[in-house]
């Protein structure tokens, strides 16, 4: 801030330097914050939006079918309870469809309808700092959902004391559900920032890629239950990565460690490739 009453040139331009550096330094929080502030307003459709449908898997197919059949899952040779297995997949779901929603529709309005894009790109904000600030809204999201579920299927006992033989690593499941989230939303927002009009590729992204992705991933049943011909869907899927991740989180799955490192390194580069995709993809459209 200037003393003086009449400022010099010079102080003036300080002065607007020192403004115009703090969104640069800060722009993608500034973005993220806009996001969140942004999804305030329909903060409950939100979270039942996010949470109805894995919720609703797991007491009506998983709970009734557990209830009806009353046989253990027999996964990697060890019995586990049908709940408990299902309940690591459907938490993934959750952030999956979060990212979903949020990395289609909204950065397309960001781009085309809205363009609240070109208004932080008119300011000190960069391109790449946008591109930021969608993904942070958008993890801000899934993590509340993710976090939401948990402590559902906490309370049920899933990942109870009882269940788990090591609760203390029971949690580490919401940060696996939104990695995820993320691995399979980042690719699909540079999708979306690739498009130029809505001709229902949205509509298609969910019917044959994330419901087939839902149905086998191993999210129901072990994938190596489903033919080999069907497999290749979970080994390409973020959720079975996730899931399988998920499951050695909360019960201690027997999953080998050098798979363990594959489900991670797998949705890194996933994350990191659909990232530089997308950055570039913000930075030309934005440049237009």
């Amino acid at each position: 801030m200037t003393t003086s009453l009449h400022p010099s040139l010079d102080e003036l331009r300080a002065e607007a330097i020192a403004w115009g550096r703090r969104p640069r330094r800060r722009g993608s929080w500034y973005v993220t914050e806009h996001m969140v502030r942004a999804m305030r307003a329909y903060g409950w459709t939100i979270i039942v939006g996010a949470l109805g449908q894995p919720i609703l898997y797991l007491l009506g197919l998983a709970a009734g079918l557990a209830a009806l059949i009353q046989v253990p899952v027999v996964d990697r040779g060890v019995a586990v309870d049908y709940l408990v297995f299902v309940a690591p997949a459907l938490l993934v779901t959750a952030a999956i469809s979060v990212a979903s929603e949020e990395m289609t529709y909204p950065v397309m309005a960001g781009f085309k309808w809205r363009r609240y894009f070109y208004g932080f790109n008119a300011s000190p904000l960069a391109s790449p700092q946008i591109a930021n600030g969608v993904i942070l809204g958008a993890g801000a999201r899934m993590t509340v959902a993710v976090g939401a579920y948990y402590l559902f299927i906490w309370l049920l006992g899933v990942v109870g004391l009882e269940t788990v033989p090591h609760p203390e690593t029971g949690w580490l499941a919401i940060p696996i559900g939104v990695v995820a989230g993320l691995a399979f939303g980042i690719p699909l927002m540079a999708y979306a920032a690739s498009i130029e009009d809505d001709k229902g590729q949205f509509a298609l992204v969910q019917r044959f890629i994330f419901m087939p992705m839902f149905l086998f991933s191993g999210t129901f049943y072990p994938l190596d239950s489903l033919p080999v011909w069907l497999q290749w869907i979970g080994w390409i899927s973020p959720l079975w990565h996730g899931a399988e991740l998920g499951r050695v989180a909360t019960y201690h799955a027997a999953v080998p460690p050098e798979m363990i490192a594959v489900h991670v390194v797998y949705l890194v580069v996933l994350s990191l490739a659909g990232y530089l995709w997308g950055r570039r993809l913000f930075t030309e459209r934005l440049a237009k």
